[in-house]
């Protein structure tokens, strides 16, 4: 069984982020829209379902990362957002352009606030996702409130996605489409990063 997150995958993620801080992302959006569109491999239900949960998931992330310099977070905590944000605007638009190609329904690429669950009901599909309150909570937050509050719940929300992961790799016929596995496991490898990044920030800030 495929399996994301190997030793080679993990050392393939930190190079990709360290030329991402050195001056830009490897691909533009452009280039993996055309390269997901490129990809003619048979694909399961295993990996729409992946690919349609995972757009509005990392559209949520995108919607209040980008609220970092606004919301007066630390030169930290906007750094990793700003990086962020354009990591995951170009996997949804790879996302969206692969669904689009095969004929399945394409989610919107902005977040959608009414498809979320709410707190008491909260959802099964994507899990790790904030709900509205949350998102309240944390669009009041301003500075040092908002840094703790957006690390506290983009933790939970990676770690969310790596389950998404999981799911697709254990389901029947998931990520054997070569594209699918690919992204996936790049997907897995960064957020595990990420969360690794997110820890050493919050410990960064004994105050919070």
């Amino acid at each position: 069984m495929k399996r994301p997150c190997s030793p080679i995958l993990l050392v393939a993620a930190i190079t990709v982020l360290a030329s991402s801080a050195c001056g830009g992302a490897v691909r533009s959006s452009a280039e993996l829209q055309a390269l997901a569109a490129r990809n003619r491999q048979p694909h399961s239900a295993a990996d729409v379902r992946f690919m349609t949960a995972m757009i509005p998931h990392h559209a949520q992330a995108v919607l209040f990362a980008g609220w970092a310099e606004s919301h007066g977070a630390s030169r930290a905590v906007q750094v990793f957002c700003a990086r962020m944000v354009v990591a995951q605007s170009d996997e949804i638009v790879t996302m969206r352009s692969w669904l689009g190609v095969r004929g399945e329904p394409v989610p919107a690429a902005a977040y959608q606030r009414a498809a979320t669950a709410t707190s008491s009901e909260p959802s099964t599909l994507m899990p790790g996702m904030l709900t509205d309150e949350q998102l309240a909570e944390l669009d009041g937050a301003r500075g040092a409130d908002f840094d703790r509050l957006f690390l506290e719940y983009m933790i939970p929300h990676h770690e969310g996605a790596l389950s998404m992961v999981d799911v697709l790799f254990t389901s029947y016929g998931g990520a054997q489409n070569d594209f699918v596995f690919k992204l996936a496991s790049d997907i897995y490898a960064d957020q595990e990063i990420e969360i690794e990044r997110m820890h050493l920030l919050l410990a960064a800030y004994p105050n919070l």
